[in-house]
């Protein structure tokens, strides 16, 4: 009878590709040996080639730019258009730079080397040349005053003459006011030469005038008092003062072709207009000018 057959059982094995025996793994190896030696090779490229180079690389691969356009049927990119951007003007200056000129279109050697040390040197405009010198200028100006201020505090013969100096930064430039109090004056009365107490502070003032190359100007001041007639007027007393107080500031080895101005006042300007009979008015204005310092003599540019 058919029930009595012995039934067999068949075991079927499927292939998946041989296992641990196939060819794919070769695949991914040789994949990545070839990503490394791509890698290595950029970086070698990279380590061999001039900053220049770099630049023009680096443009090659950057991002084409996207400009508007009149054409387009106004789908997703309707109405722009791709352009070579910075990519093509990377490749196109790295291309130029490497590749050898037709001999009818080289220049002369000394005229290439101009006009490759022209193109290389950045433009530089003449307001950005005055913002940096202003600013190097405002510098300098900070450090002087920080320095004057440092010496009337170290120097005890000088700490307590402090309140005899102002200084500030004008839109002139950076002025010293020299001024005298109640009973400490710079001067004996209608005297021109400065006493000793005064030439202290115009010798520490010219020891930090002398190391900047800004020009000078020196002006005397006096109160709004008359002169006696048997004595000079205000307008030559402070004339007279201000000469005798730039002899001082000359000899700390300021050079004369850095004095721009001398000039006496007399009470015309001041400092308490409020009071113009007060002895804070007559004082001893130094000003280190804002402009480009001046030539000296005998050189040549």
């Amino acid at each position: 009878m058919a029930s009595d057959q012995p039934i067999v059982i068949k075991k079927v094995k499927k292939g998946g590709g041989h296992g641990h025996h196939g060819g794919a793994w070769k695949v991914a190896y040789a994949d990545f040996v070839t990503a490394m030696m791509a890698f290595f090779l950029m970086m070698w490229l990279i380590n061999n080639t001039e900053p220049e180079q770099r630049k023009g690389i680096a443009d090659y691969f950057a991002p084409a730019s996207v400009s508007r356009s009149t054409s387009g049927s106004g789908g997703v990119l309707g109405g722009t258009a791709f352009g070579e951007g910075s990519r093509g003007s990377g490749s196109s200056s790295v291309v130029d730079r490497l590749a050898p000129e037709p001999s009818e279109t080289i220049a002369p050697e000394n005229e290439s080397e101009e006009s490759a040390s022209a193109s290389s040197e950045p433009q530089v405009t003449v307001d950005a040349v005055a913002s940096a010198l202003a600013r190097r200028e405002s510098a300098d100006f900070a450090s002087a005053e920080q320095s004057l201020r440092q010496a009337l505090m170290d120097m005890p013969e000088l700490a307590e003459l402090s309140r005899h100096v102002i200084i500030e930064e004008t839109p002139e430039g950076l002025r010293i006011q020299l001024i005298d109090e109640e009973g400490r004056p710079m001067f004996a009365p209608g005297q021109v030469e400065p006493n000793e107490r005064a030439r202290v502070l115009l010798r520490a003032v010219g020891e930090i005038a002398q190391t900047l190359p800004n020009r000078i100007t020196m002006s005397g001041h006096t109160d709004a008092s008359p002169a006696p007639r048997s004595r000079p007027s205000n307008w030559e007393l402070s004339s007279a003062r201000a000469n005798a107080a730039l002899n001082v500031l000359l000899d700390t080895g300021i050079p004369e072709h850095r004095i721009a101005e001398v000039r006496g006042k007399a009470g015309a300007e001041p400092l308490f207009p409020d009071d113009p009979y007060l002895p804070g008015n007559r004082r001893l204005s130094i000003t280190l000018l804002r402009e480009a310092p001046v030539i000296p003599p005998g050189h040549r540019l």
